[in-house]
């Protein structure tokens, strides 16, 4: 049996309940793959005899049951970046299928959460940051439980700030509506670089807004 020597998050591993084997969770940006990523993972699931695949909270794919050593071999073969799963940094962005695929779509998610996925994918913050795209009201993304959100609505994009759904759970604010998609990156820039300088270890966005105050905290993003 394989040693518990990987960290989690290195390698793109995360540690199994056994303590003997690993998940790792192919990058798909905003959850988009091809019939030829399919046809890689299926392989390498069958090359490794994986007991399990379990799509995520984040529409990814977890292949779960890899040796330590044989990570760095699997993740060539699959020929995909890996994601970042765990670590205090910026998640998988969620997003839903928005004015690309959907009928009851008001915004393009899909483009906002591309640009979101390609700027901010795995950057180092006080703690994990997770970000929802939904092109509309219904809120598909899990917008309103995500450290910062955004809602696609007629006149634009809403930014929701502060959310999370982990131990202690805690609904999103509404920061500020009616922007475009370069007004929506402009403002998530502010944030994340405030969340940067200001927050403290292990804080997650909403602790840290709630810490220096809503007010002082909208003030210093617009």
């Amino acid at each position: 049996m394989s040693e518990a020597i990987l960290k989690d998050g290195e390698k793109g591993a995360v540690l199994q309940r056994d303590k003997q084997t690993y998940a790792i969770v192919p990058h798909f940006s905003v959850g988009l793959v091809t019939a030829n990523d399919l046809r890689k993972i299926a392989d390498v699931a069958d090359k490794y005899q994986l007991p399990a695949m379990k799509i995520t909270s984040a529409a990814r794919i977890a292949m779960v049951g890899f040796k330590a050593e044989d990570i760095d071999q699997a993740w060539q073969d699959l020929g995909i970046d890996p994601g970042h799963a765990a670590g205090l940094c910026v998640r998988s962005i969620k997003a839903c299928p928005g004015t690309t695929l959907c009928r009851l779509g008001k915004q393009d998610s899909l483009s906002l959460g591309k640009e979101l996925d390609s700027r901010y994918h795995g950057y180092q913050l006080p703690n994990k940051c997770k970000m929802g795209v939904s092109g509309c009201i219904n809120n598909c993304a899990e917008t309103p439980v995500k450290d910062i959100g955004f809602v696609g609505k007629p006149k634009g994009w809403t930014v929701m700030v502060g959310g999370n759904a982990a131990s202690r759970p805690q609904l999103a604010v509404e920061l500020i509506e009616g922007l475009n998609e370069a007004q929506a990156l402009e403002v998530t820039d502010k944030i994340i670089k405030l969340y940067e300088q200001e927050g403290k270890k292990a804080e997650r966005l909403g602790k840290f807004i709630d810490r220096i105050g809503f007010d002082a905290f909208k003030e210093k993003v617009l």
